[in-house]
């Protein structure tokens, strides 16, 4: 369903051309916001593209590896220079994944998730929080950090995809604090929130082609338009809150931590 909850906003959402990013970018459009789709994958970003353009969105593709820093900088700085405070909303989606086990994972294979997984999101949100920190009272800007139900579980034979999903899940709670603390002061003794909020989403698997190699039967897993609706949900929220970290699960879901 078409709404205008996000007219006038430009959102990033890197990952976009194909699961959950490709999901998440259309949702936003869907809502009424522009969305620059931020892949590796051109032809596949472009797909999601038309996708959302033959639903009556708006949406530019930009190749994006946020594995490198030049990249990372160049994008960010583009969406600014082009859309000014209407680039106020990025989604860190982009996820990879390499099986092995700890007595054969290969050291690239590892590093590879690592970078895309953690290192290349926390950076992106760095270069984009750099920007939004001057921005005039009473904005607020949304970032959007997709972790993994793999984060706070146990698997064999992902060694790397859980502990770079570990890692970025501690990454984002970090950042989170970091805002908090930057509060300020206004004349009227009032505190002024940092301008731009942290959202962290938890989901369990999804139906996307990163996961057709586990074999997970398909009622373990969600559609990941459910995941997208909780992303917008996150990013509509009253400026007067956030939501700091929310599972979203299949409501058979074993693994969930109780």
């Amino acid at each position: 369903m078409s709404t205008d909850e996000l007219t006038g906003r430009v959102a990033l959402v890197t990952g976009a051309a194909s699961g959950l990013g490709r999901a998440v970018a259309a949702t936003l459009a869907a809502a009424g916001a522009t969305v620059a789709l931020g892949d590796v994958d051109a032809a596949g970003a472009e797909s999601t593209r038309k996708e959302i353009e033959a639903a009556g969105g708006s949406a530019e593709v930009l190749e994006l590896d946020v594995t490198d820093d030049d990249a990372r900088k160049r994008v960010v700085a583009d969406l600014f220079e082009r859309h000014g405070d209407r680039f106020d909303l990025l989604v860190n989606v982009a996820g990879i994944d390499r099986p092995g086990y700890v007595v054969d994972i290969d050291l690239a294979d590892y590093r590879q998730v690592h970078a895309v997984n953690c290192e290349g999101p926390v950076f992106l949100t760095s270069e984009f929080l750099k920007r939004v920190q001057h921005r005039p009272a009473g904005t607020l800007a949304d970032v959007v950090h997709v972790t993994s139900l793999s984060a706070v579980t146990s698997g064999s034979g992902a060694i790397a995809y859980n502990s770079s999903k570990a890692a970025f899940r501690s990454a984002t709670r970090c950042i989170q604090r970091e805002l908090r603390e930057k509060a300020t002061v206004g004349s009227d003794g009032v505190e002024v929130p940092f301008p731009a909020r942290v959202h962290s989403i938890v989901p369990a698997a999804m139906d996307t082609p990163m996961m057709e190699r586990w074999g997970i039967p398909g009622h373990r897993m969600m559609p990941p338009t459910d995941v997208a609706r909780m992303v917008l949900t996150m990013v509509t929220m009253p400026d007067t809150s956030f939501v700091p970290e929310v599972f979203v699960v299949p409501r058979n879901e074993p693994d969930f931590p109780r």
